[in-house]
């Protein structure tokens, strides 16, 4: 054993360069063998895996700022698409009301309701116009059906209007066949059904009779539709009648409001009369 250690020892070149052309032969040998072709396509997949893996291990870093970026975008388009749809929906029920050739909405200001409280007591509405486009306390706030209420405060650009269905909301109206007179209000509770007092017995009001608002009311234009009779209960002197609205208050989005009415003249002889009574 000594003998051959000493001997590739004292021939230790020769012996490496017989191994390194054993190996170049070898080499050129797999290179027309389909087992180098294995190999080389093995390690291009191996190598395309591994570019996988890391282009997906940089995406998630940047998956936070991209889902980020894509909300905003989204929040933005839907923001956009909200404001053209209520904008489409606003103008159509604007033609709407100018394109009823039953009422003439000239002179009156258009404007859309912002906001609401509805329940079985106290009801209001709030639009989106005020002082600065003309609007004063106690102008009529109506649509084409019918009367909606009165407005009770102005601010620069709303005003608050109490409708028809509160309590604290009355109105003078007649009978629009037989001319008699009242005095509507709500009491309360369906906001369909109001009530019409101080009509006498010997009335010719009939269940059906178109309800409008008369002469006498103190800060409504004459003739305003408000509802239809459904019920007549004569109660002593007076009938009590149950008017259906003409307005449907659950639906409303764009109202009119009407110049406000000023009589000077007849509030002024009302007054005189009131203190001439006082000092007899």
């Amino acid at each position: 054993m000594r003998k051959f250690f000493t001997l590739f020892i004292k021939y230790n070149p020769w012996v490496l360069f017989v191994c390194y052309c054993a190996i170049a032969l070898l080499f050129m040998k797999l290179q027309h063998d389909d087992l180098m072709t294995t190999l080389r396509t093995g390690s291009i997949e191996f190598s395309t895996a591994i570019n996988e893996k890391l282009v997906s291990l940089s995406s998630m870093f940047t998956l936070k700022s991209e889902n980020d970026r894509l909300m905003r975008l989204n929040t933005n388009l839907l923001s956009r698409v909200l404001s053209l749809e209520t904008a489409a929906v606003d103008e159509r029920n604007r033609r709407k009301i100018v394109a009823d050739t039953t009422f003439n909405s000239s002179g009156f200001i258009m404007a859309r309701v912002v906001d609401r409280k509805f329940s079985d007591r106290e009801n209001m509405l709030v639009i989106d116009a005020g002082w600065s486009k003309g609007i004063k306390k106690d102008m009529t706030v109506l649509v084409p059906e019918g009367l909606v209420g009165r407005v009770t405060a102005v601010s620069e650009n709303y005003a608050r209007v109490m409708p028809v269905i509160h309590p604290d909301f009355k109105v003078s109206v007649v009978a629009d066949s037989c001319g008699s007179t009242g005095l509507l209000s709500w009491s309360g509770g369906r906001e369909f059904i109001a009530q019409v007092e101080h009509i006498p017995i010997s009335s010719r009001l009939k269940v059906n009779e178109r309800i409008v608002t008369s002469d006498f009311s103190s800060f409504s234009i004459r003739g305003i539709p408000v509802g239809r009779v459904v019920r007549i209960t004569p109660d002593n002197l007076f009938y009590l009648v149950d008017v259906r609205l003409a307005v449907d208050f659950s639906s409303l989005s764009q109202v009119l409001v009407a110049p406000l009415k000023i009589e000077p003249e007849k509030m002024a002889i009302m007054v005189d009369s009131t203190e001439n009574k006082k000092i007899r």
